[in-house]
């Protein structure tokens, strides 16, 4: 037997508390881009019993109806009953926005020679790796295929009586770094009052957890649902749930690192969300490439300057070639200042919701551009690799 070692992530669905938050964030990003693409928008919600708050800074030719985004959200992951904490029609909500503040506005608007600045200073990170065919870690791509087929069992009523509030956990066992078995797989179910704890366990088992883990699990497996008898209370009567708390979330699941910053609810001018979205688009190349197995690359920068004050490429000695050969090819390819990020992956449109639930990344879906792997040649070629 080979070198062993063990990895978990989590994942949590469209209905848990921090997720509602995310969407709502972005579901008014959406609609104030959909208006006016150069929006400037930095949005905040946060949502407990009853209720959603929402503050923030917005600077926009647009205009959302903010009431109206929030109820349609809500009802759109399946929040029309006060039963599950918060219920779309009689909802309160909050609001509480005012502009961008001109000291941060200077800094990015380009104008004149003013080349367009970074929103904000901070470090990024984007990760890419061969386990799966989305080039993402394996353990964090499973868990998110649990819960978004713990929302398709309750949308489509194969199993009755779910909430809109869950979460996942798998454990993966890795043999030589490659993932061999789920080792553990804990599954929290939001569920009705009148459900049958036993036959949810069985159905969620049954038409849940084996119909995504198949020959992955075996009697060895451990098996954790509901593990405290139920869960009932759950969505924001259960936990107060605050945009940007998901992170890893929706990122690499703990695998790859993270400058910190939350994506939801940021306009692109944010590096916080471009640069991590670039990142992510220059690694997946990297590893499609065939130039490694596994790359992390961090890019740094500094409020209101263009240029990044730093990147670096990590291979973890699964490199073909030196990191700096293959940070040198990048910085070639690949233009990193942020009015080029905007463009290259044409990030000033309406995409944003749809990332905000199982992850900003390893989505097969046209409108997220940071998937692509068409520089793949380029960075060969570049390399001196046939």
């Amino acid at each position: 037997m080979g070198k062993i070692r063990y990895f978990t992530s989590e994942s949590v669905t469209e209905g848990h508390p921090d997720k509602i938050c995310d969407q709502i964030s972005d579901a008014i990003l959406d609609e104030l881009l959909r208006q006016d693409p150069n929006s400037r928008v930095a949005v905040e919600t946060l949502t407990t019993t009853g209720s959603v708050h929402v503050a923030g800074e917005v600077t926009t030719r647009g205009y959302a109806e903010i009431q109206e985004v929030v109820r349609r959200t809500l009802k759109d992951i399946g929040y029309v009953d006060p039963e599950f904490g918060i219920d779309c029609n009689d909802a309160g909500v909050w609001i509480s926005i005012h502009g961008q503040s001109p000291d941060i506005a200077q800094g990015v608007t380009e104008a004149g020679s003013h080349e367009q600045g970074a929103g904000d200073q901070g470090m990024m990170f984007g990760y890419a790796c061969d386990e799966t065919e989305e080039l993402m870690p394996f353990p964090i791509i499973m868990a998110h295929k649990l819960t978004k087929r713990l929302s398709e069992v309750r949308k489509n009523g194969i199993i009755k009586g779910l909430g809109p509030d869950g979460k996942s956990q798998v454990s993966v066992m890795y043999e030589d770094d490659k993932p061999k078995k789920i080792t553990a797989v804990v599954i929290a179910q939001q569920h009705t009052e009148d459900v049958s704890e036993s036959k949810l366990k069985e159905d969620i088992y049954e038409k849940v957890i084996k119909h995504i883990c198949g020959n992955w699990i075996d009697n060895s497996t451990s098996i954790h649902i509901n593990a405290t008898g139920k869960f009932v209370i759950g969505g924001p009567e259960g936990d107060t749930g605050v945009t940007g708390r998901k992170i890893i979330v929706d990122t690499y699941g703990g695998m790859g690192r993270h400058g910190g910053g939350a994506f939801s609810g940021k306009d692109p001018s944010k590096v916080d969300r471009s640069g991590a979205y670039m990142a992510r688009y220059i690694a997946k190349n990297v590893v499609a490439a065939g130039l490694a197995k596994r790359c992390e690359l961090q890019v740094s920068y500094s409020i209101g300057v263009a240029k990044p004050t730093s990147v670096n490429i990590d291979t973890f000695g699964t490199g073909r070639v030196g990191d700096d050969r293959i940070a040198e090819a990048v910085m070639k390819i690949f233009d990193l200042r942020p009015k080029a990020i905007i463009d290259v992956l044409n990030l000033r449109r309406p995409i944003y919701r749809k990332a905000a639930a199982y992850g900003h990344f390893g989505r097969d879906d046209p409108d997220f551009t940071w998937e692509r792997t068409d520089k793949t040649e380029e960075l060969k070629k570049a390399c001196g690799i046939n």
